[in-house]
């Protein structure tokens, strides 16, 4: 079993494992005290399966306690502990684990960075050199081992460490990243510049390289080669906070420290790397853990914060991601960006009202920033203020300058604004803005072509726009929808039929598209089949104008339908 998934394997168990297996259910002891360390236990695994990592790790440790030889639980409030960011208790916990598992991974690894946290770089790999290994163990050790011995100023063998990797898993341009950062520190600079080349060659855009090379070329004191390289990357926005810091520095005429100043913060980078890898939500867990311990070794570290808080969202704890967010001080780059993570966050957690403030205040303190004012449109749309949502999109649209296919959500954003603020002529020209920009986006060619069906024009092109959504994402049950309303419009009532049959079964329950259903059924002489629709209609609705509507068709009909013989 590898690292990612020794660990996943044993969180997963700590919400969900067998109360008779090895559990402290098996070992606690009758009357009051057992009672209530036995509730400790049941309350810290419904924690666990929560993800309420924090409350988890201090029920387990309660639960530890009252039993403190239990192998299992001191592996539960280990993991936990490191999880909720207390690695300082982890770190204690870790040394239980050991006692009883000499080879445990999760905390050999635990216990290699607290030792190198305070400076013990032999120790940390000595902790290392007792782990247990597998494919994805050996690739972390290595990495975390090639910065302990670079801390012992041994890079010889720090390099060959790095010269394993491959073979552990890694990529040649994690390989030939750390190969460069490794040099860097230990003054190598012609051979740190040809590994960071290297690097770029195989990611031209990973932000962490371009932040450590680009400060490598300033402090070489190469600052026409550093503006030349930030330069060139200017068009991608997910490098602005690099590239507008980087420019700075060379207008004030200052040099910036190394991206990786210490051993410490070299272990810190590879943990966040191997995290940052990690982006499916069956992955969360182990990315905490490994994000934690990168923040325990380089507190400062603002990128590892924003994935640490990503990895939050992944698994809905809005909340916790936003304590990290604020974490990041407001003079980092990345402030802009978490402010309004944190406004979307709280949009989340229905506080919309919050959410607005903050991103109100962000455009005030950088109106040029379009994320903000975009932002701030979905928050006053999100809170059914389409007027308001209208003039935060417009903010966003000055700004691009000339629009790229990559801005089509921003003017369907604003179009649907438009159509709620009831302007439907700016609406329909931005929607068409959209799909000029994006010929093939399901959702805006289902957009535009609804709203011409509803407005009654264009009916024949509408269906045609409808179809190529379709083809695009046959399984949305409601552009299926569209596409059958579409036929019922034109009055082809069978065909309507047909299709909308198909939306009902991919959407089972949604109002709208039942009542659909039954008026295409209707109006192809079905009518027991339509009223049955109608009712599941009433029955799911919640609107009481819409359920007066339905209502009266179950009692008038919708005029007179085909004749059918078996009606």
């Amino acid at each position: 079993m590898n690292s990612i998934a020794a660990v996943s394997v044993a969180l997963a168990l700590c919400a969900c494992a067998d109360m008779n297996s090895g559990s402290f259910a098996a070992t606690s002891k009758p009357g009051d005290a057992g009672a209530g360390a036995f509730g400790n236990y049941l309350s810290a695994r419904a924690a666990a399966g929560q993800h309420d990592m924090r409350d988890a790790a201090k029920l387990y440790h309660l639960s530890l306690d009252a039993d403190p030889d239990n192998a299992d639980l001191a592996n539960r409030a280990f993991l936990y502990a490191a999880a909720s960011g207390d690695i300082d208790g982890a770190v204690e916990l870790a040394a239980k684990v050991v006692a009883n598992s000499a080879d445990d991974r999760a905390a050999r690894l635990a216990l290699a960075v607290g030792a190198l946290h305070k400076g013990d770089y032999a120790g940390a790999r000595q902790q290392m050199a007792q782990s247990a290994r597998g494919p994805f163990t050996t690739l972390t050790l290595l990495l975390t081992d090639a910065w302990a011995a670079q801390g012992m100023r041994d890079t010889a063998a720090a390099l060959k460490d790095i010269d394993g990797l491959p073979a552990a898993g890694s990529t040649e341009t994690l390989t030939a990243y750390h190969r460069a950062l490794v040099l860097d520190l230990a003054d190598r600079a012609p051979e740190a510049d040809a590994a960071y080349q290297k690097a770029l060659s195989q990611d031209a855009a990973a932000p962490r390289a371009v932040d450590a090379y680009g400060r490598f070329l300033e402090r070489a004191g190469r600052g026409a080669d550093a503006r030349a390289f930030y330069t060139k990357f200017k068009d991608q926005e997910n490098l602005d906070p690099i590239v507008n810091a980087g420019l700075a520095r060379l207008d004030a005429n200052q040099k910036p420290e190394r991206l990786v100043p210490s051993a410490e913060a070299g272990a810190a980078e590879a943990l966040f790397g191997i995290a940052a890898s990690l982006s499916d939500a069956a992955s969360a867990d182990i990315a905490v853990l490994y994000l934690r311990l990168a923040l325990y070794l380089e507190p400062d570290f603002d990128l590892a914060k924003i994935v640490l808080a990503d990895r939050f969202e992944a698994i809905k704890k809005y909340d916790d991601a936003i304590t990290v967010y604020r974490s990041i001080d407001t003079a980092s780059p990345y402030a802009a960006a978490a402010g309004i993570q944190i406004a979307i966050d709280e949009g989340r957690l229905d506080q919309k009202d919050r959410a607005i403030a903050e991103l109100k205040r962000i455009t005030a303190s950088s109106p040029k920033e379009i994320s903000a004012w975009t932002s701030l449109g979905d928050a006053y749309r999100a809170s059914s203020k389409d007027h308001e949502a209208v003039q935060a999109y417009d903010q966003a649209i000055k700004l691009i300058d000339p629009p790229s296919k990559k801005d089509w959500p921003l003017f369907f954003a604003r179009a649907v604004s438009e159509q709620g603020d009831k302007n439907w002529d700016a609406a329909e020209l931005d929607m068409k803005e959209a799909l000029k920009l994006s010929p093939d986006q399901p959702e805006v060619l289902n957009y535009l072509g609804y709203s011409w069906v509803e407005h009654g024009i264009y009916l024949l092109q509408a269906v045609a726009m409808l179809e190529k959504a379709r083809a695009l994402s046959p399984y949305d049950g409601y552009i299926v929808d569209s596409v059958g309303w579409a036929y019922f419009k034109l009055g082809r009532y069978d065909d309507a039929a047909k299709v909308l049959e198909q939306a009902v079964l991919i959407v089972p329950g949604d109002p709208t598209i039942n009542e659909h259903y039954g008026d295409a059924l209707w109006m192809a002489g079905r009518r027991l089949d339509a009223r049955f629709q109608w009712n599941h209609a009433l029955a799911f609705n919640t609107d009481p104008k819409t359920k007066s509507e339905i209502e009266k068709k179950l009692q008038d009909g919708l005029g007179a339908p085909q004749a059918r013989a078996s009606d």
